[in-house]
């Protein structure tokens, strides 16, 4: 069955209430690729509907932690069975490489549910020495309740999984909502869920833009919403969200520095970079946006830098030679090329790049891998998310300075540190705020590690033993027994 113009509600195929419906665009071409249904607030409310109800039933509620545990460790090996046709349908659908849909995306998916499916059984209580003569208290670990998963458009399949996999484990229930740019790998995911045996409405996927993430955020019966994406709509949703205190948790923008210290091996701090910066055509909330980089070594780095940005070759993703892919719309591509004219402005000098790709690839929404020199920090370049393939160079004098000048943002997502010096590298990654510091290599998450940001980039982890935190409530139970 094509699931394509259907919701998943209830663990039915449906179309929206009102037939309403939109179009997905393959990036490359700007041809389209599928029709989705687009859910309205009866929809949403159907969907809260049947979660509220799963929720409750016992097949859910009562299904002990083992057999939870199998479930998503079905869904992993259906995943790996369907990887060669969800990695196709990320490519088309978003535009990245075929071997980063292969590798990062899909592989990673999997990952998360294997990795969750590990942490079910041990979802564990405590018991607490209160003074109280003759009562035991102990905790339990709840399920918050019905949660609206909200995924951006930059890696749909693996951020979907790591919201999907811990709520699941937690013994929560769901309704999934991607971004209207690209919904078909979640609406996948949703199949694979079914057949792996979910009971019917503890998973609910609903496509459509964003009226329909504001209907499930307003939900007066969503008890939580996790989120991914900017900072401005992250904003709103705690807003929303105030009337009726529900959970949330947020993982939002980036402007990852990377420092690039005197005694760095400048050939490997290019090659981490240019793969920290340029991953999905810097479509990554912590992609390295800013490199400040010794004066003694700036000159060197930035010629190196240029030219390995200068020789990838640009293409559709489903091209096995393509190492940079097109950039999600030609709506964020005109944002991307609007930031750097305003970069050449402030008088930021262009080294390469800077331009839309023309030719063979002008139908498409490629942009050249940009490199900007004399970077200074007030500008925009160095201080705003471009959320694309601009690199902009900083110098520094002295060391002391760095920590200042890495945390002089709104974000605090990522950072990175490339030095072959281990009291720097500690130093500095103590100094700089951000929720991941990498040292000598690019950002790539993994399942057990807690991932998050400071400030302006989010509220809470997610991955590791802390997303179990963020999907459960505990309990205290006292029983006396005198």
């Amino acid at each position: 069955m094509d699931v394509r113009g259907r919701l998943f509600i209830a663990g039915e195929w449906t179309a929206a209430a009102d037939g309403a419906e939109f179009t997905t665009l393959d990036p490359a071409t700007g041809s389209v690729i599928g029709t989705c249904a687009e859910a309205t607030e009866a929809d949403v409310d159907a969907a809260v509907g049947a979660a509220r109800q799963a929720l409750a039933d016992p097949a859910w509620a009562r299904l002990p932690a083992a057999e939870r545990a199998k479930l998503l460790w079905r869904v992993a090996e259906l995943i790996d069975r369907d990887a060669t046709l969800l990695a196709e349908l990320e490519t088309r659908d978003q535009g990245q490489p075929l071997g980063v849909a292969r590798t990062v995306s899909v592989a990673g998916a999997a990952e998360h549910f294997r990795y969750y499916a590990g942490w079910v059984t041990k979802i564990e209580g405590a018991v607490s020495p209160v003074s109280f003569p003759d009562t035991t208290h102990f905790t339990r670990r709840e399920p918050v309740g019905v949660c609206a998963l909200i995924t951006p458009w930059n890696f749909p399949l693996m951020i979907a999984a790591w919201k999907l996999a811990p709520a699941l484990a937690c013994g929560n229930t769901v309704i999934l909502k991607p971004a209207e740019q690209t919904p078909l790998t979640s609406l996948h995911l949703a199949r694979l869920c079914d057949e792996a045996g979910f009971p019917p409405g503890v998973v609910n996927v609903l496509t459509g833009g964003p009226a329909t993430g504001r209907a499930l955020v307003e939900h007066p019966r969503v008890d939580k919403v996790s989120f991914t994406g900017s900072t401005e709509v992250g904003q709103g949703i705690v807003r929303a969200s105030a009337n009726d205190l529900k959970r949330v948790t947020l993982e939002l923008g980036g402007k990852a520095p990377s420092i690039i210290a005197r005694d760095a091996d400048i050939d490997a701090a290019v090659r981490g970079n240019v793969q920290g910066a340029l991953l999905n055509s810097g479509q990554v909330c912590a992609a390295y946006a800013r490199f400040y980089v010794d004066r003694r070594r700036v000159e060197e780095f930035t010629e190196k830098l240029a030219a390995a940005v200068a020789a990838l070759r640009l293409g559709p993703g489903m091209a096995p030679e393509t190492e940079l892919g097109p950039l999600v719309s030609d709506e964020h591509l005109r944002r991307v090329d609007a930031m750097v004219k305003e970069g050449v402005a402030e008088g930021a000098e262009l080294v390469t790049g800077g331009a839309r790709a023309d030719g063979d690839l002008e139908s498409g929404h490629f942009y050249r891998p940009t490199v900007f020199a004399g970077v200074r920090d007030e500008m925009t370049v160095a201080r705003q998310e471009v959320f694309g393939p601009v690199l902009p160079v900083l110098s520094y004098e002295d060391e002391d300075e760095l920590a200042a000048r890495a945390n002089d943002t709104r974000y605090g997502l990522a950072a990175a540190i490339w030095s072959r010096d281990l009291s720097t590298a500690h130093r500095l990654a103590a100094d700089i705020r951000a929720g991941a510091v990498f040292v000598n290599m690019p950002p790539v998450p993994d399942p057990a590690a807690p991932w998050g940001g400071f400030g302006a980039s989010g509220w809470g982890r997610e991955m590791g033993a802390q997303a179990l935190d963020v999907f459960t409530e505990t309990k205290g139970v006292w029983m006396h027994h005198g």
